[in-house]
């Protein structure tokens, strides 16, 4: 009788055992799986912010995630299905700012973008801001120069330029401070 109730006594300290080593491995990896989504959540609000101070364009690549965002950021309209060729690009280092987006669209979308931005018809069509602006390949300024220009400022410091062209659907816009 004794031997039977020392065996049972082993057998249930042996299950014991077992399922406590079952639930430690469990916590451990209900721990390590925790731990792995904290780490990517902080690393996707750390990138979030760091997009905000520091937003990333694409000078290189039409389309990207980063220039479809920026897109969004600056013109302020939804991208449609005729929006393509997508290109940013930012000089955000010193005291001045400017940002340079060229795409193709319709007519109706350059119209929403004018609109949404308050943009007039630069009756003088000069000082295209071409000394501050970058050299692309995607940003002809040759051609920009015998487009008509559209217009915003503060009236101080903050400027927008816009120019459509309507013959290849292609337009540019100019964001600028001083």
């Amino acid at each position: 009788m004794k031997r039977l109730i020392h065996i049972s006594t082993i057998l249930i300290l042996t299950i014991g055992l077992i399922s406590c080593d079952r639930i430690r491995n469990k916590t451990e990896q209900v721990a390590e799986k925790v731990k792995e989504k904290t780490k990517y959540e902080l690393r996707e609000q750390t990138q979030k912010i760091i997009d905000k101070v520091y937003p990333p364009f694409d000078h290189d690549k039409p389309d990207t995630e980063n220039n479809r965002k920026r897109f969004t950021d600056f013109l302020k309209v939804e991208i449609t299905s005729d929006v393509k060729n997508i290109y940013c690009f930012d000089d955000a280092i010193g005291i001045d700012a400017d940002y340079m987006v060229a795409f193709t669209c319709n007519k109706t979308t350059s119209k929403k973008i004018i609109k949404s931005h308050n943009l007039t018809i630069d009756s003088l069509n000069s000082d295209n801001g071409f000394g501050m602006q970058s050299d692309f390949e995607w940003w002809d300024k040759e051609r920009i120069e015998n487009l008509q220009k559209y217009s915003w400022t503060d009236g101080n410091q903050y400027f927008k330029y816009y120019w459509y062209d309507n013959e290849n659907e292609k337009a540019y816009f100019f964001d600028f401070d001083m």
